[in-house]
């Protein structure tokens, strides 16, 4: 709740990470809202676990889903994305990061103009909370979703913050131990919120290991990270747009240290593999984000991730190593 500025421990659910998170609000709180004729809206830049659960709800409501757009340069379309808030939307749904491009949407602009009507916003936050201090009180959303093992905590952690208000509507999405007040055959009353979406054994060791995760981060302090960051940032874009035909998907003005890229000729997972065996790791592949692989024209890409850990030699490292590698290849 401090990590997050949350205003009480009770606005915090434990759940299995960001993807649980939102299945709870799909089916607890959107679903019995749902009908024909209703509508979600998410963005192009999503990840799969901020797109699948709406489509299944939207399924099995009659409701649509609604897609704002973005830039090629990887920003939304901030003035498309409040005109399609229409009266039909019943919840939107956006990444504060995104997991392939970095970009860093306005989400405090984003949440003043679904309050402005009436409109829930909740915030996949599980590439923003490693990298930039997170206060949902000053964002102003109604729910924000973050997964442990990005902050560096085991995994099979994360949480789903949300306006007390929600917690006490929503129907619980489990059933079974530690989320009862009583169980009668008769009928079950349920325990207040966050317990009535906490059935059964929690990760307990996950979760110790959680709490130890934040009280490093806490000892750093993010913002010291993130001037870190940033300043590895632009040492890596520096050098990557030096590096002949390699393609950096995504300038977004406002960003994190997450780079996709690619490099003209050589598929992203032989690259990938080849980098690997030069000690340099780097994620191939859609990063589940299909439908923004397909805005792009592109498979699949390479995403290189940094950290405040990571230092200019190994930076300068992976670019020597991409050099190696397209000779291989050549």
């Amino acid at each position: 709740a401090r990590f997050i500025n949350a205003a009480s421990r009770d606005e915090i659910v434990f759940t299995s990470g960001t993807t649980q998170a939102i299945n709870l609000v799909a089916y607890s709180h959107a679903l019995p809202r749902l009908q024909p004729g209703d509508t979600i809206l998410v963005t192009q830049m999503e990840h799969h676990a901020n797109i699948v659960p709406w489509q299944l709800v939207c399924e099995r409501s009659g409701a649509t889903l609604k897609v704002a757009p973005i830039t090629h340069s990887g920003e939304l379309i901030v003035e498309r994305f409040v005109e399609l808030l229409t009266p039909e939307v019943r919840l939107a749904a956006v990444t504060h990061v995104s997991n392939v491009l970095g970009t860093v949407n306005p989400v405090a602009t984003l949440a003043r103009e679904c309050r402005r009507r009436g409109i829930p916003l909740l915030v996949d936050g599980s590439q923003a909370a490693p990298h930039l201090p997170i206060d949902v009180r000053a964002l102003g959303c109604d729910f924000y979703a973050l997964t442990g093992h990005k902050l560096f905590a085991p995994t099979g952690t994360g949480l789903l913050w949300a306006r007390r208000g929600h917690l006490d509507a929503m129907p619980p999405f489990f059933g079974g131990g530690e989320m009862i007040r009583e169980v009668r055959f008769e009928g079950t009353s349920f325990a207040d919120p966050p317990h009535k979406f906490e059935a059964g054994t929690p990760n307990i060791a996950g979760f110790v290991g959680f709490g130890a995760a934040l009280d490093y981060i806490d000892s750093i302090g993010l913002d010291r990270m993130a001037a870190r960051e940033h300043e590895l940032l632009a040492h890596a874009l520096e050098a990557m747009r030096k590096v002949p035909g390699l393609r950096i998907i995504g300038e977004a003005r406002d960003r994190v240290p997450v780079i996709a890229f690619l490099v003209d000729g050589v598929h992203a997972h032989d690259l990938a593999t080849l980098l690997d065996h030069e000690g340099v790791a780097v994620r191939s592949g859609h990063h589940c984000a299909h439908p923004l692989m397909q805005y792009y024209g592109v498979p699949a890409t390479l995403r290189a991730s940094l950290a405040f850990y990571n230092t200019h030699a190994e930076i300068d490292a992976f670019i020597a190593a991409i050099g190696r590698a397209r000779k291989l290849l050549a």
